[in-house]
């Protein structure tokens, strides 16, 4: 029962502090003004154009693909394995289950693989590569570390060390109902949600937080019309008035 108690109030926390964090990391977004008109061109002319900027963007990773193949491929790879598996997981917080997430179930099993083959190549990348070591911090370091913990330790469930899945489930169901049901004490599986609990802390003050923030850059959600419309910033500016200095004849 310790076990259980102590995993429910570190998830109501780390919940807790996600939804926080990212709420005001985005609030803080959105009062920040953009004074300059800097989309990198070239750019879209038309706000249908930046829409359609961004989906490539965020779905795609347009720009990443024109900078760097090998980069692009390990990001895309590791992204959309990363979703699959994360849909997969919504067995675990919905009753009854909806039939798509049934029909994604070996396709998220299997994806665990390609997120941890994406996670090893982006890692490679910033200890190998020398000016991308150069810029490295440990933190970059830390998220790849925490990430990678998480897929192999999931894998280790799904293929070495099985865990109740049953019990797993009525465990995060009876937290959304404030209902305490017992949790495995699978060593695995509290080395999982260990790592898990941690990047949701972390997430918010991560760079992380790219995630949200590619929708509030203004190389990419601006449209190029410096000549056709003035631009503006979204925030008055405080201007200090100074005193003239007198002048040396005085």
């Amino acid at each position: 029962m310790f076990v259980t108690v102590l995993f429910a109030l570190l998830f109501y926390a780390a919940t807790a502090i996600f939804l926080a964090g990212i709420g005001m990391r985005i609030a803080r977004y959105a009062r920040t003004p953009a004074p300059l008109k800097i989309p990198t061109t070239p750019a879209p002319t038309t706000r249908g154009g930046v829409v359609l900027r961004m989906v490539t963007e965020v779905v795609l990773f347009n720009s990443l693909f024109k900078a760097n193949k090998w980069i692009w491929i390990f990001g895309i790879v590791f992204h959309v394995a990363l979703a699959l598996v994360l849909l997969r997981h919504l067995r675990y917080f919905l009753d009854p289950v909806p039939a798509w997430v049934v029909m994604i179930q070996p396709f998220g099993k299997y994806a665990a693989f390609a997120m941890v083959l994406g996670l090893a190549g982006l890692w490679a990348r910033r200890v190998f590569v020398e000016r991308i070591r150069y810029i490295s911090s440990p933190s970059d370091h830390l998220m790849l570390a925490l990430l990678l913990g998480i897929g192999l330790t999931g894998l280790a469930m799904t293929y070495l060390w099985h865990v109740d899945i049953t019990a797993v489930k009525l465990f995060f169901t009876g937290l959304m109902r404030f209902d305490f049901n017992p949790l495995p004490a699978h060593p695995m599986l509290l080395l999982h949600l260990l790592l898990v609990a941690g990047l949701m802390i972390i997430f918010p003050f991560s760079k992380l937080l790219h995630a949200p923030g590619v929708f509030f850059s203004p190389t990419r959600n601006q449209v190029d019309n410096p000549r056709e419309k003035r631009h503006l910033t979204n925030v008055k500016w405080m201007v200090r008035s100074e005193k003239p200095a007198a002048s040396a004849d005085q």
